[in-house]
């Protein structure tokens, strides 16, 4: 009996023993100061400190590709030419309590040269796009959002062509830095979400939005190009609205993203302007990438012109595939 007991004691004192191990933290003398836990265990001193929330995601990607082709006494024919195609993408998202704040930036240049023409440089590729949007959460994926889309160009553009009868190469300005520019501002309802792998989509639709076309440029101003009133510099139309962006994970290294803006005239109801972007990232390390980019825009005020007969409404497309350095940061 006197063994039993004996045995019984010694397990209760080793359970105290080990029980207090274990609560040391709870019953050490504990401080805050300016958010920060010191605790004191015995001689040592344990810092706990504060979680930091983080309201700003910021961000961007920047791709460079070059092609050279060098020709000497090439019996096959050719021209020697050099391109290069660059692009640079930065975004800034704010989230905190009910308030969200998204804004992206898009710039992009490309141009072809060769010596043997006239005029040897020649852009492919160039557009300026921003764009932001300021959001007041009423569900989990619902927010009543305001959003500003900003576009234009960076350096002149032209036609190229060949007078009838002539030996040379004659160019014609069809726009320029803010010739056009489009400015949108939009009000509605949005439908926002992020996924736990990171994959993005955002949707929004405005019956309140006012859509901007701006020609600076005198000698298009003049002939009334981009849909504006001959010697007038803006041309404003109120409308309803459409615009979706997206960011999705295709596979593992292949990323897609896109952005889509649908704008209607209350006078034209259904006659669309269509801004359609999209890029698919296909990444082979950390720096290499390949990127298919496309561009669709359809706007019924712009005219094109033509190499035979005159300028009419039509599609426009460009696609651009690069391989070449993209850094992520």
């Amino acid at each position: 009996m006197i063994k039993k007991l004996i045995l019984f004691f010694i397990c209760v004192f080793a359970g105290l023993q080990i029980a207090k191990s274990q609560d040391r933290t709870m019953l050490a003398d504990t401080l805050l100061i300016n958010g920060d836990t010191i605790i004191m265990l015995g001689d040592s001193v344990i810092i706990k400190k504060a979680e930091v929330p983080i309201y700003w995601k910021k961000g961007g990607n920047f791709n460079l590709s070059i092609q050279q082709v060098s020709l000497t006494n090439w019996s096959a024919g050719g021209a020697s030419n050099f391109a290069l195609n660059t692009g640079l993408n930065l975004f800034a998202n704010f989230a905190k309590d009910e308030k969200i704040w998204d804004s992206k930036l898009t710039v992009n240049f490309g141009f072809n040269r060769q010596s043997e023409r006239r005029f040897a440089s020649r852009k492919t590729n160039d557009n300026f796009i921003f764009l932001s949007k300021y959001g007041r959460e009423l569900t989990d994926f619902w927010f009543l959002s305001t959003q500003v889309d900003a576009r234009t160009q960076l350096l002149s553009g032209y036609r190229y062509f060949r007078p009838p009868g002539s030996e040379r190469e004659s160019r014609a300005k069809i726009s320029d830095l803010l010739a056009p520019a489009y400015i949108q501002s939009s009000t509605g309802l949005n439908y926002r979400r992020e996924f736990k792998n990171k994959d993005k989509i955002s949707i929004i639709g405005s019956p309140f939005t006012g859509r901007f076309t701006i020609v600076m440029d005198d000698s298009l101003k003049n002939a009334g190009a981009f849909g504006v009133m001959p010697g007038e510099n803006i041309r404003p139309e109120a409308g309803v609205s459409l615009s979706s962006s997206t960011d999705i994970q295709l596979l593992e290294n292949i990323r897609w993203k896109a952005d889509l803006n649908l704008f209607s005239n209350y006078e034209r109801l259904g006659n669309m302007v269509v801004n359609f972007n999209s890029i698919i990232n296909m990444k082979i390390n950390k720096y290499i990438t390949t990127r298919i980019e496309t561009v669709l825009i359809y706007d019924e005020s712009v005219f094109i012109s033509q190499n035979d007969g005159p300028p009419k409404r039509a599609i426009q497309l460009q696609n651009l595939i690069n391989f070449g350095i993209g850094v992520d940061f």
